[in-house]
């Protein structure tokens, strides 16, 4: 679902920052709840979770590959407007370190996996989990159907994306110019993808994280959730022998071992293809569109270009670094921002004077 560059002119390049911008400025306004409660921790791991979900690249029929997510969790447990800080911040970091989605796309990359996938995660799931207890079965199956409208809405927009390059961005000689897969290409190729495999492991993503907390960590589920009942929540204040942030550093250990299953995926993902490996005969062209030729080597400073440093001479230790390079880069940002907006906040609030005794 990442969006190279040279796959959209810049024109619709400028679309997706014009539409991403107010929405980062205000998402920064809304997590000072957030921060000022002290889940930076949680939003950094969760981040982390969201980025080494994007790198588990699941095969798809036909040489492409998808992944999930991971950006409804964030909305259902911190809010979306977290989720759009979260996983903005992790896609920010795939296109400059590790040249995964493009520099120039990054607005509409953002769109459709750090805004439209959250909200409408959410929006289902608090649609479909109503006024139900924390603990009832209903909230992990509602998260899970969420998860997977949400990604799938996202796969939608950008199979939109890509569609059109071809009739409003071409020559004279109606040659396209950038993107050259219509519609009736990009929508059922993404539809595949998503609507399958992909869907799928974010729903299962979502719905386990849930499923876990309700037994786990409630207090957790309960930050976006201040008004709902938790049936015994006494019971749950007992001492645990596991504390919660230890499981999840597990978890992510875990995840950071298994990355490398990402490598079995047989091709590229739809429209991530380099210019030079374009089946040129099967879209009726006579060479590379030339907008994409210019732009799709725009951003070449990666220092983990395609999650790697070793020109694939050890692709698994590459990955696997890559993935601890991108859990710590990531977790520090998120923490440097949380600490940016509790300063901000805490400027913008008045100061008490102390009370003078009679």
């Amino acid at each position: 679902m990442h969006i190279p560059d040279g796959y959209l002119s810049p024109q619709t390049c400028a679309v997706g920052f014009v539409v991403a911008v107010p929405v980062w400025a205000v998402a920064v306004r809304r997590v000072q709840r957030v921060v000022k409660n002290r889940h930076v921790p949680t939003l950094a791991v969760l981040s982390a979770v969201s980025f080494l979900a994007m790198m588990f690249n699941v095969p798809i029929p036909d040489g492409t590959t998808a992944h999930a997510v991971g950006a409804t969790i964030i909305a259902i447990l911190l809010g979306p407007w977290a989720a759009v800080l979260a996983a903005s911040v992790a896609l920010a970091f795939q296109a400059l370190l590790f040249g995964d989605g493009g520099v120039l796309s990054y607005g509409f990359n953002c769109v459709n996996m750090a805004i439209i996938a959250p909200f409408a995660g959410v929006a289902v799931y608090r649609l479909l989990a109503g006024r139900s207890e924390l603990t009832s079965a209903r909230r992990p199956v509602a998260a899970a159907i969420g998860a997977y409208v949400g990604i799938n809405l996202a796969a939608l927009a950008a199979a939109i994306e890509f569609g059109v390059q071809p009739s409003l961005f071409h020559n004279s000689a109606g040659a396209p110019l950038y993107s050259p897969y219509h519609l009736s290409q990009t929508i059922p190729a993404m539809a595949l993808a998503h609507l399958t495999v992909a869907g799928a492991a974010e729903a299962i993503l979502t719905a386990g994280i849930v499923a876990y907390l309700q037994r786990a960590n409630v207090a957790l589920l309960r930050v976006n959730h201040p008004n709902v009942t938790v049936p015994g929540e006494a019971a749950d204040r007992r001492p645990r022998r596991v504390r919660p942030i230890a499981v999840a550093l597990g978890a992510v250990a875990v995840l950071v071992v298994l990355t490398p299953l990402g490598l079995l995926a047989p091709g590229g993902a739809f429209g991530e293809d380099a210019p030079e490996d374009l089946n040129l005969h099967k879209y009726h062209l006579n060479a590379v569109p030339s907008g994409l030729n210019k732009y799709n080597g725009f951003w070449n400073h990666a220092i983990f270009n395609g999650y790697d440093f070793s020109s694939d001479s050890h692709p698994t230790v590459g990955y696997i670094i890559s993935a601890v390079v991108g859990i710590a880069v990531i977790g520090a940002a998120i923490f440097l921002i949380g600490a940016g907006v509790r300063w901000v906040a805490n400027r913008r609030s008045p100061r008490q004077e102390p009370t003078k005794q009679p």
